[in-house]
């Protein structure tokens, strides 16, 4: 595609050379540019179509972590820029993955250089990307460069992944425990309510607290669940919009007893394994230390990295600017320091990102082991306390009787 030739999106559909039917969505000048330039790939087209694709739609991190994956195999195995967008583009389901894959493929075919097409992505393809790719161009390296970025992903995905699984556990069980407790309170207690009318005696305390509170939840919790409901969407938008709110909250989750030593982990991995691949990038280290403080994923270490960097851009080491943070853990601190000395930071961070993301995984799967047996327990005592209470009445007549 040359010059400022329009390219328009076509589906079509035909048979390859051995009879097989295979279809896809292709740009093209027109119908029929699409039309020959299939049967010069040895395809016979049976139907041809404009369509409109929409590369604003929701794409998954996981997507293009895959996609950069399988363009930098491409690459490596000598297939053309081009040529690998198309491929990639074309053996998508979701259609804004195609879409976007499809659009940076015809930016690539005018002449745009590849981290220039990737940057008219900014929903997709962040500073960090970009400026990776640009590195990789630059030194000749793409394909190295993109296998790299496709690591990153990947590790970064399963440093969250590893956060969700220590707080998601917990969180489930906590609903299932309230959900069952509200169904006994209100379609279960009043049952035994009506029965203990007529037994002309006084009720347990137990039991006569359990009523007060069924009673409670049937004729306001409606306003209490409403209440909930403000409540959560309220902090959830104070904590994406509100910086002050946001860093008090991730402040309080570094001091919390348990998830506070797994944030910290999570963050100093984070910042290592960013640190790595953008000093192995070639990227200057003041300038290395801004895409490292947004990648951390907490507030309070982003504070910390970018206070590190106007150090170090002041002349001071990098070890004693982490010292000085009050943030960073002595391990961390010290192998970066021996790094930073010895002329090999980018190894030396990936070492300690390796370090924190295997203490990461242990102390996920420890909190998990922890929290199973202490969180059915008391679920059981909830659902427990509630069967009792109903029951007392019923063993207190048997006694008397």
């Amino acid at each position: 595609m040359q010059g400022n030739t329009v390219t328009r999106a076509y589906s079509w559909h035909g048979t390859d050379r051995a009879g097989n039917r295979i279809g896809g969505v292709a740009m093209a000048a027109g119908e029929s540019a699409l039309r020959a330039e299939l049967r010069r790939q040895g395809i016979v087209p049976s139907r041809v179509r404009r369509t409109f694709l929409n590369a604003g739609g929701r794409v998954r991190s996981e997507e293009i972590t895959a996609a950069t994956r399988q363009l930098a195999t491409m690459i490596g195995a000598g297939i053309p820029l081009v040529q690998a967008f198309d491929i990639i583009g074309n053996s998508q389901d979701a259609p804004a993955v195609q879409a976007l894959m499809l659009k940076v493929k015809n930016d690539i075919e005018g002449g745009t250089a590849l981290s220039a097409a990737l940057a008219g992505h900014p929903r997709h393809f962040d500073d960090l990307y970009v400026n990776l790719v640009a590195a990789g161009e630059q030194a000749g390296a793409l394909e190295t460069m993109l296998a790299k970025i496709a690591t990153y992903r990947e590790k970064t995905r399963s440093i969250r992944n590893k956060i969700r699984k220590a707080l998601f556990y917990p969180a489930a069980v906590t609903v299932v425990a309230l959900l069952v407790t509200v169904i006994l309170l209100v379609f279960v207690i009043p049952e035994f309510e009506s029965l203990f009318a007529g037994f002309g005696a006084e009720l347990p305390a137990l039991t006569r607290m359990v009523i007060g509170a069924s009673d409670f939840v049937r004729t306001s919790g409606w306003m209490i669940g409403l209440g909930l409901a403000i409540g959560a969407a309220t902090f959830i938008q104070a904590t994406r919009h509100l910086r002050p709110v946001r860093h008090r909250l991730e402040r309080a989750a570094l001091r919390a007893p348990v998830i506070g030593s797994i944030v910290h982990m999570a963050a100093t991995a984070r910042y290592a394994r960013t640190l790595a691949i953008t000093f192995a990038a070639g990227t200057p280290l003041v300038q290395a230390l801004e895409p490292v403080a947004r990648a951390t994923g907490n507030i309070v270490y982003e504070g910390a990295v970018l206070n590190i960097r106007d150090e170090v851009a002041t002349g001071q080491r990098l070890q004693q600017a982490m010292q000085l943070s009050g943030v960073f853990p002595t391990i961390a601190t010290r192998m970066i320091g021996v790094g930073e000395e010895s002329g090999a930071l980018d190894d030396m961070a990936e070492r300690v990102a390796d370090f924190y993301e295997e203490r990461l995984d242990d102390t996920v799967d420890g909190l998990s082991s922890l929290l199973e047996p202490l969180i059915m327990a008391v679920l059981g005592i909830i659902v427990g306390g509630l069967v009792v209470a109903m029951y007392l009445p019923v063993f207190q007549m048997g006694q008397v009787m």
